[in-house]
């Protein structure tokens, strides 16, 4: 059990749940566009797992290269905390890596090409010479690149292309790939607003630490409630094969709930900043699931 529950936090566990999410609806997106007749759920288990296996790599690398500023940021890791060994952090990213890869050059070149390019620039944000993370417009691209592009993008090809033999990209995933740049750019300068103190002592230089916690809370929180108002609109101008009802209420509800969020933060406990970095996160989950959800009821 102790064993599980620190495989779970080695994991990061909103990284997985973002990507699972990811995955599950773009499979559901690809999906409504079929008739249904095959459900192609070992393409969806299968691409899962690769992307679940990349994951764990590059969250597993991080905190490799990271466990000294982890001792100060997050203690509780597990290679920070002690609770697993280093030869334990090596053996599973490796592991992950290997299993991704193999999966990934079984399924397909658009998996593939997903895995291979996550791995890249995963591995460039954490690793000497290049080590992207110190710099805040290299860290954020990184992140963007993966979460906002390569996944939206080459996973629903992957989808699209197994179950409907189409290669073409439709404009609810132009639109949803253009949702989730915006959130990820986000969540690239919001994960570092409480990890100020270990950032500032092992010189990285991240933008909360270059502008302050304060303005990027505040440019953020417009940023994220320009794209409601805009996801609001966009319906009624485009066709996007959406449920525009299930589209708009469900974006209103979640303007709704961040304005309610960040009145209640305060920026000067690191508690309050990690919880609401975490409703973000909720945030992109439930993005995903309003653009399955709506493209389900819109068929």
């Amino acid at each position: 059990m102790n064993f599980l529950i620190n495989f779970i936090r080695f994991s990061r566990l909103h990284t997985v749940v973002g990507t699972s999410l990811s995955i599950l609806a773009l499979y559901l997106l690809a999906l409504s566009m079929s008739d249904y007749q095959d459900w192609h759920l070992a393409t969806l288990f299968l691409t899962l797992a690769s992307c679940l296996g990349a994951n764990i790599y590059i969250v597993g690398l991080n905190q490799i290269t990271d466990v000294e500023i982890d001792r100060i940021n997050k203690p509780y890791l597990p290679l920070a905390s002690g609770a697993f060994s280093m030869r334990m952090g090596y053996f599973l990213i490796i592991f992950s890596v290997l299993l991704s890869l193999a999966i990934a050059f079984y399924i397909g070149k658009y998996l593939l090409l997903t895995v291979l390019l996550s791995l890249v620039l995963g591995t460039a944000y954490s690793l000497p010479p290049f080590r992207l993370k110190r710099f805040y417009f290299w860290a954020a691209f990184c992140i963007i690149a993966v979460r906002g592009l390569i996944v939206n993008l080459l996973l629903f090809l992957n989808f699209h292309f197994l179950i409907n033999s189409q290669e073409d990209i439709p404009p609810s995933i132009w639109l949803l790939t253009g949702t989730i740049f915006i959130y990820s750019i986000i969540i690239a300068w919001f994960k570092d607003i409480p990890d100020m103190e270990g950032d500032r002592q092992y010189e990285i230089r991240t933008l909360s630490l270059r502008i302050g916690a304060k303005k990027v809370f505040r440019i953020g929180n417009m940023m994220i409630s320009l794209i409601y108002v805009s996801l609001m609109i966009l319906p009624f101008l485009l066709m996007l094969e959406l449920n525009t009802l299930v589209f708009v209420g469900a974006h209103l509800l979640l303007l709704g709930l961040l304005w309610l969020a960040n009145k209640r933060v305060d920026l000067q406990q690191k508690q309050s900043i990690q919880r609401y970095y975490q409703f973000i996160w909720l945030l992109f989950f439930l993005e995903y699931i309003t653009f399955a959800t709506a493209g389900l009821a819109g068929r």
